[in-house]
């Protein structure tokens, strides 16, 4: 039987206008009630800002053999054991029969500081995945075949992510590909090596202007990290789950 995207592409348009008219809502909130916070933070004040991303990632699953499947998203139940600490806090967790069937994040980065942010969100999913694979691999989820471990940011399509940015390395060069890469190739870059090391079974990343929140527009940079590639990545895996099921 053939996978089901589940009318992705429509669906991340309805994500995209959402999460842009979802921090505008905050931000107008905010205002209204006299209390502004500084830089963007206004508009990420409500959380709930890549929950139709959420809400796809569902449809997926539920869309290809696992309608049962315990899908988690409240914060006290998105907990998993790691290896160099004693817990890690996911977005979206899915389980079938005790099995870790996957394990998802959803960031999203807007400007004007998008170096720093960007640093962050790096070592971020870096740490991140190595403490999830080790703990894997000590058997902190039982004995299992290896989950889908996705990774999606949702970046600001704005000159200053897409501008050439300069780097200093004093005593060593750094690698040919960084060298004047905007912070939209950073990401790009980023999402590439963290599937081609096996960190994440699919990573995403998608570049979306504040436009959009009228017509859900967005761009992708590659064919390995576009949104297609990972729902592919995912519905399949859901599939072979049902399939052991």
């Amino acid at each position: 039987m053939a996978i089901d995207l589940a009318d992705y592409e429509l669906k991340a348009r309805e994500a995209v206008k959402q999460f842009w008219g979802s921090r505008e809502r905050a931000r107008q909130k905010q205002s209204e009630a006299g209390k502004t916070d500084q830089g963007e933070r206004a508009g990420v004040t409500a959380g709930k800002n890549m929950d139709e991303f959420i809400a796809l990632v569902i449809d997926i699953v539920q869309a290809n053999g696992l309608e049962h499947a315990e899908i988690h998203q409240q914060r006290r139940v998105l907990t998993l054991p790691g290896y160099f600490r004693p817990t890690k806090l996911w977005d979206l967790l899915v389980i079938d029969q005790g099995r870790l069937v996957a394990a998802l994040e959803f960031k999203s980065q807007v400007g004007p500081s998008f170096g720093n942010n960007f640093n962050n969100r790096s070592e971020e999913a870096i740490g991140t995945a190595h403490d999830f694979w080790t703990a894997y691999r000590e058997g902190a989820f039982g004995e299992q075949v290896r989950p889908f471990v996705g990774w999606l940011m949702l970046l600001e399509d704005a000159p200053a992510s897409r501008s050439p940015v300069k780097d200093s390395s004093p005593h060593f060069p750094i690698f040919e590909e960084f060298k004047g890469a905007s912070y939209a190739e950073r990401y790009n870059i980023l999402c590439r090596k963290l599937v081609q090391e096996n960190l994440y079974t699919a990573a995403s990343i998608l570049i979306s202007p504040r436009s959009a929140s009228v017509d859900g527009n967005y761009s992708e940079m590659a064919e390995i990290t576009g949104l297609r590639t990972f729902v592919a990545g995912l519905a399949g895996h859901v599939a072979a789950e049902a399939a052991r099921s």
